[in-house]
Formats: structure tokens, C-alpha cells, sequence
């Protein structure tokens, strides 16, 4: 049976909206696994803070509970057990003032495996000719002119992402979500000053690590060099689920412990 794939708007719906002219939205995911919204309330208030960062109106009917009933009948109730639900909010184009503007939103989503499966190994380079920026927008899902140069340039090298660094030539994250390094009992992660996403199913994840004392955990300055010293890399992404990094350029890297971990959490869920 072939995985299905639902995409939703509102009866008001403008097809020349501020989103499709100037990018101005932003994306958040809600995640779905064994025909149950998890995390709904971490990605909520993920979704109202990336709205008020790019000051889009926040509507009154905007609850955690509107949220919920809505992916209940359009995603629960038409079958999808598992997949994440890519959730756009923009600004409509209209008439009015730019701070007065109406907001709207848009999500679809594809069926996929469990969403909490590392659902395969990807291969990695770092990328130089451009950096991400480290401010109050870098760590949300917003347009990047960036991230869509950076994933042509993968596409070119027969890459599955790339290492984005920051103007100080930091590790900030990749195309598509965060990377965590194990080496020895610590795992690294970006900070976000640095330019890594905000990104609740990696929160979650790390959460879930550190209360269960199965590592370390600290946010850190990284240089590029340190990712070829890591034993092993996780990509955590919003957009994407969870992967375990194969390869970058010459160096090659276990998936030991992290799958460990990882199976540790999906459990938690049960």
C-alpha cells in the first residue's frame, strides 16, 4: 500500500500570499506516531514563540486544543499512523499595514515509517563557501537563502546534507536539523547562539538522555575539526526524523550507542 501523503489549507486560502513573495512564515513540525500526536505541546509552544519572533498575529483561536482537533479529524482521523506534519504559518497579503496583516497557516503531511526510528545512514561534508547567521531568526525554521544553495550544492556532490558554520566558523547545524557528537561519554551539541535550530524532537531526545544518565550532555563551541574526532553523529531533524551520519569526507563513523539510546527513548514511549 502506497504511503499516503495530506496536505491541508484554510477556506481562505490566497495563492499570492506575503509567504510566496518574500518567504514570510515559518515552519514547525508536529509529530505523529502509532495514530497519536506526540509532543504536541513542546511543538505548540515552539510554534507560538517562532511566531512571535517573526511578530506574526497570533489569532485567539490558536490554542494547543485547536491544534489538537485539527490534526485529530485531518491527519488521526484519515489514517495516518505515522509521519511528521510540516506546519506553515504566514502572513496573507492584503491591504492593511504591515503589522496589522492577517495570519493563515498550511500543513501537509507524508505517512512514513516510526518517526523515532534512525531511519538510515547519511553521508556529510562541510560546505565553505557560505555560513548561517547566529540571531533571534537563525534558530527557527524561516526562509534560507542559505539552506537552498546548501542543499543544491549537496544534491551536485552526491551528499545527504551539509555542515553549515557560522561567520565565526563555528558549527551551527546542517540543511535540515541539528548534529550531536559522541565522543567517549559526552555528547556535543551546537548552542543555539551559534546558529543551531530550536528543535523539540532533539530536546526531547536529549531530555530524555540526560535523565536517564546514558551520556553527557553539553552545549559547546565546536570547530569543524571536532566532527572528525567524534565516534559517532546524530542528525536530529524537525523535518526529517533521526539519522545516523555514515561518512564525512574520508572518515567513516559507528552507530553503536546512539542506536541504543535511541531505541531507549522510542521505549519510553510505549
Amino acid at each position: 500500500m502506497q504511503p499516503q501523503k495530506l496536505v491541508y489549507t484554510e477556506d481562505h486560502l490566497q495563492l499570492i500570499n506575503r509567504s510566496f513573495l518574500y518567504g514570510d512564515s515559518v515552519w514547525v513540525s508536529f509529530f505523529v506516531r502509532n495514530g497519536q500526536l506526540i509532543m504536541a505541546e513542546e511543538s505548540y509552544f515552539f510554534l507560538m514563540a517562532s511566531m512571535r519572533k517573526m511578530r506574526l498575529n497570533i489569532p485567539l483561536s490558536y490554542t494547543l486544543e485547536f491544534f489538537q482537533e485539527l490534526f485529530q479529524k485531518e491527519v488521526l482521523g484519515k489514517g495516518i499512523q505515522n509521519g511528521i506534519i510540516q506546519l506553515m504559518a504566514y502572513r496573507k497579503q492584503e491591504d492593511k499595514p504591515l503589522p496589522k496583516s492577517e495570519t493563515a497557516f498550511y500543513f501537509e503531511i507524508e505517512e512514513s515509517n516510526d518517526i523515532l526510528d534512525i531511519k538510515g545512514n547519511i553521508e556529510l561534508d562541510l560546505i565553505k563557501e557560505i555560513n548561517v547567521n547566529a540571531n533571534l531568526l537563525s534558530n527557527i525554521r524561516v526562509h534560507s537563502a542559505e539552506n537552498i544553495y546548501a542543499e543544491i550544492y549537496a544534491k551536485e556532490n552526491d551528499l545527504d546534507d551539509v555542515i553549515l558554520l557560522n561567520p565565526n566558523k563555528k558549527i551551527a547545524r546542517s540543511i535540515f536539523g541539528n548534529l550531536l557528537f559522541l565522543q567517549d561519554n559526552v555528547i556535543k551539541i551546537p548552542k543555539q547562539t551559534e546558529g543551531a535550530y530550536i528543535s523539540p524532537l532533539m530536546e526531547n531526545f536529549v531530555t530524555f538522555v540526560h535523565k536517564n544518565k546514558l551520556a553527557e550532555i553539553e552545549e559547546a563551541e565546536i570547530i569543524a575539526f571536532e566532527s572528525q574526532k567524534a565516534e559517532e553523529i546524530l542528525r536530529i531533524s524537525d523535518e526529517k526524523g533521526v539519522h545516523a551520519v555514515s561518512k564525512i569526507r574520508n572518515k567513516s563513523f559507528e552507530n553503536t550507542r546512539f542506536a541504543e539510546m535511541v531505541t531507549q527513548w522510542k521505549n519510553s514511549f510505549l
